[in-house]
């Protein structure tokens, strides 16, 4: 199930060849990539998808395809609009904003919420959920849920996993990044670190 931090692709705010970014990504932590680049031709989504493949499964890590057709792949992440019922493959994930769209939720493994922060990648989308209003959607969510949109600090991953999210999702802080696996690597310690369980008062008491 993804977690961690999720990478989402978008080859046009990279500064670095896609493939490139990837390959930082997971040298910083990242073991999730979501393939997005939806204008490109099948022929050429599939043979990207190739490549990225080949570098998650190098690290252990896993590539989802954004849309129905995962690509001679097993996992996709579709949007809120459809399809419904999901397709029949091993992992699908599905964009949800609000409760509505989260009660529509069939076989789907996991979902993003979004946006929770406001996003340089998608200027006005919202409202913004933050922390307060994401964390009573994920308490209404049947799945786990991935945190999206504006996640660009330590301070806002660890806000999310404090609200319940099981991962962040991130576009722009690592695509437009001059040094990705750096950027990668910094949220992922803060998603870390944030998922430890803390000593109770008792124990901390008992030193």
């Amino acid at each position: 199930m993804p977690s961690g931090v999720v990478l989402l692709t978008d080859r046009r705010q990279a500064r670095r060849p896609l493939t490139e970014v990837v390959e930082a990504a997971v040298a910083g932590g990242v073991r999730w990539v979501v393939l997005r680049e939806k204008d490109l031709s099948r022929a050429e989504r599939a043979a990207l998808a190739a490549e990225l493949r080949a570098i998650m499964a190098e690290a252990g890590g896993t590539l989802v395809v954004a849309g129905p057709d995962p690509l001679d792949g097993d996992a996709v992440h579709l949007p809120a609009a459809g399809p419904y019922p999901p397709p029949a493959v091993g992992l699908v994930g599905r964009s949800c904003h609000d409760a509505t769209e989260l009660a529509r939720l069939t076989t789907e493994d996991y979902v993003t919420l979004s946006p929770v922060f406001p996003t340089r990648t998608k200027p006005g989308y919202g409202p913004p959920l933050h922390p307060g209003r994401l964390g009573e959607l994920i308490a209404a969510s049947p799945v786990p849920v991935l945190a999206l949109g504006g996640i660009e600090t330590p301070q806002q991953v660890r806000a999310c996993v404090a609200a319940g999210a099981a991962g962040v999702a991130v576009l722009g802080a690592i695509m437009r990044a001059g040094d990705p696996a750096a950027v990668a690597a910094t949220l992922t310690s803060a998603h870390q670190a944030a998922r430890r369980p803390q000593p109770s008062s008792a124990t901390k008491g008992a030193k």
